[in-house]
């Protein structure tokens, strides 16, 4: 219920009096269950975050060197969420983030655990101590166009979010390839069109 408040009606817009009264609780339980609004949105990322990493998972196919599994959940990871409830309140915490510590806490959280999982699928496919530095720019870039992808599909009508999400793995598996067929990196350098790898 606050989940859908806060995506309708933004952070501001949603008070913890409307959260009780569409879902039936008393203002006075839902605080002794959380201290404000920002405890609200972070529970409710915390939720989200368990369903959308699959930390658990992505742990165990690391474990047992399963990296089909490891690719799966890399292409699970790159759609960034779609069409889950997830996506619909994200740009609403970035939003708040820009003017409340507490949600910037939040989201700079969001970015620590997702990167880390990131880096720890895409070090399971291409170990090679010498690629460290290439893993982190992968899941850098991962993580940046998988931002832009999110803010183009709200502000752009014509936005070709499929064609995006296409192009994004089309990219990735191929730096993934080149950094298994090389052995310690090619480095990803920006030729002004975007990302190549530099041979």
């Amino acid at each position: 219920m606050a989940r859908r408040l806060f995506s309708e009606n933004g952070f501001h817009g949603t008070g913890v009096a409307q959260i009780a009264a569409e879902s039936g609780i008393k203002v006075g339980q839902i605080y002794r269950d959380f201290a404000d609004k920002e405890a609200i949105v972070a529970a409710i990322v915390e939720h989200d975050l368990r369903l959308f990493l699959l930390e658990a998972e992505i742990a165990q196919a690391v474990e047992s060197g399963d990296t089909a599994a490891v690719r799966d959940w890399l292409r699970m990871f790159m759609r960034c969420g779609e069409a889950s409830e997830a996506r619909a309140l994200m740009p609403e915490i970035l939003a708040e983030a820009a003017r409340n510590d507490q949600i910037k806490g939040i989201a700079h959280t969001i970015n620590r655990r997702v990167k880390r999982a990131l880096v720890q699928a895409l070090t399971a496919l291409a170990p090679h101590p010498g690629q460290a530095e290439t893993r982190a720019d992968l899941a850098e870039l991962i993580l940046t166009i998988g931002a832009g992808i999110m803010h183009r599909r709200i502000a752009d009508p014509d936005f070709d979010e499929e064609a995006a999400y296409r192009r994004l793995g089309g990219l990735v598996e191929g730096a993934i390839d080149r950094m298994i067929g090389s052995g310690p990196a090619p480095i990803l350098r920006n030729d002004h069109c975007g990302f190549v790898a530099a041979n």
